[in-house]
């Protein structure tokens, strides 16, 4: 269908999907240009599936970005934020406060690993990460260290996007563009080993003591540990592609820090709220961190909110070690503890309660496990990396055209009706906790069936332009209709 053809429908009375005007918006993370050339726009969504501007039915394969755990739409939450707004919108996070707020912690602390009770909230994953170092430096420095002033990261970690955690983030392509970040970080080695541990179904055996080790025998001596303030890992490494911790590897990191007094956080915004079928990262590792960051399913995506949470001797450090009437903590942000976040925060509880959605999680992840690995022996696919609700499907690049192949993949699964997310040369799945069998296995057999696809049809199918036509048409309508616009106003 062309540009006179969508035109000559529109006269005849046929109902042609309008698109907004693309030339404002700044997408995040995205090829602006190629996205508005096709544009992939969704227009409503429930369940486990997106409505795209067009009508077609999408399976969420990855909720949405890791944080729709409970499924799309719920009413419980909607219901919940319409009422707040209603009653209180908004109300100073600074010298005061609302009763939501004090629920809200105490309900997430309830839930959080014990021990891990004393909440303060933000607006996103990227605050928390931010949020979590401050308070390790802050603590160092209250307790009498002011010397642990440094922060070690991890190769290819992910802790948003903010100067703190792009500085102990390990992903290449997103400190490059923005020069030094802080100083004072290092970073150990990531823990993918694909010509070890290629196809392992869960945890990968072999490595990780060894690996761990690395830490003490590297860092701690280019470093004096007496300077190190705290590490930040992920427990599973989510936006570099699924990188799973080998066993023993997080205790022994425990362990390290343990001994030379470094502080230890886990950025748990992904692997939180069920995705590995247990609460936590934390209980299913059973490795304790002194700080855990979380956003994304707290909300179930409704809205934006994080949180960090801290052991009750760190929050009582700074209770006992600061001068009456100050600030403890100088931080924190307009909307922390936003009351419409905290109501959607509650309400998302209720539902893991009453749906027993952990437990759910639990039970399907060897179904999810096995229909991930089908995949091995399909065109291109070198290694599939599984734990919980979450696999990593690694692809052959094309010489030369690194991560064409994850993206056409992508668009191939979007034309088929299901959202699969690429990184790199990686496709990554994390449906939503509510996800059906039937669905898992579509899932992955779209999958097979893209890659199988590009196999047949070679360096051709590495083209964009090759998929989501109508996408594409629209765009180009869009576009001489704008031009014919400018036309008139000029003439006018």
């Amino acid at each position: 269908m062309n540009t006179s053809k969508l035109t000559s429908l529109a006269n005849k009375g046929v109902i042609v999907p309008t698109l907004p005007n693309l030339d404002h918006y700044w997408l995040p993370f995205t090829a602006n240009r190629q996205f508005k050339s096709m544009p992939r726009l969704f227009k409503a969504a429930k369940g486990n599936y997106y409505t795209t501007i067009n009508d077609r039915s999408v399976l969420d394969g990855t909720s949405g970005l890791w944080c729709v755990a409970a499924g799309h739409c719920r009413e419980e939450i909607a219901s919940a934020v319409a009422h707040q707004l209603r009653t209180l919108d908004y109300a100073p996070a600074f010298q005061n406060s609302h009763p939501l707020a004090f629920e809200a912690a105490e309900r997430l602390a309830e839930f959080l690993p014990r021990g891990l009770d004393r909440i303060f909230f933000t607006g996103s994953g990227s605050e928390s990460a931010d949020t979590a170092l401050k308070i390790a430096l802050a603590y160092q420095r209250v307790t009498g260290n002011p010397l642990r002033n440094k922060l070690i990261g991890r190769e290819r970690g992910y802790h948003g996007v903010n100067f703190g955690g792009l500085s102990v983030g390990g992903i290449a392509g997103n400190r490059k563009a923005f020069g030094n970040g802080l100083t004072g970080v290092d970073h150990i080695r990531h823990p993918l080993d694909i010509n070890r541990n290629a196809f392992t179904r869960g945890l990968p055996q072999d490595g990780g003591i060894e690996l761990a080790n690395e830490f003490e025998q590297r860092i701690t001596t280019l470093h004096d540990p007496a300077t190190i303030a705290a590490l930040i890992v992920e427990p599973m490494q989510g936006s570099a592609g699924v990188v799973l911790p080998p066993v023993g590897y997080l205790k022994r990191l425990r362990e390290i820090c343990d001994k030379y007094g470094i502080l230890l956080i886990f950025d748990e915004v992904i692997t939180g709220f069920g995705r590995l079928g247990t609460r936590f990262a934390v209980d299913y590792f059973g490795v304790v961190p002194d700080i855990i960051t979380v956003a994304k399913g707290m909300t179930n995506g409704a809205v934006p909110m994080g949180a960090v949470a801290v052991k009750r001797e760190i929050y009582d450090a700074f209770m006992a070690n600061s001068p009456a009437n100050a600030i403890e903590l100088p931080h924190g942000y307009t909307y922390t503890a936003h009351p419409i976040g905290c109501a959607a925060t509650i309400a998302t509880l209720d539902i893991f309660e009453n749906e027993k959605l952990v437990e759910r999680a639990g039970n399907l992840s060897a179904h999810f496990e096995q229909a991930a690995h089908t995949l091995k022996g399909i065109p291109f696919v070198k290694d599939v990396r599984n734990i919980g609700l979450v696999a990593g499907i690694e692809l052959e690049s094309f010489p030369g055209k690194l991560g064409a192949r994850a993206f056409a993949t992508y668009l191939k699964c979007y034309e088929m009706g299901v959202l699969v997310r690429h990184t790199g040369e990686i496709i990554a799945i994390s449906p939503p906790l509510t996800i059906e069998k039937h669905e898992i296995d579509r899932i992955f057999s779209c999958i097979a069936e893209a890659l199988t696809s590009l196999a047949a049809e070679g360096e051709q199918g590495l083209d964009p332009t090759r998929y989501l036509k109508n996408e594409q048409q629209w765009a180009a309508h869009q576009q001489e209709s704008h031009q014919q616009h400018a036309t008139l106003e000029q003439a006018a």
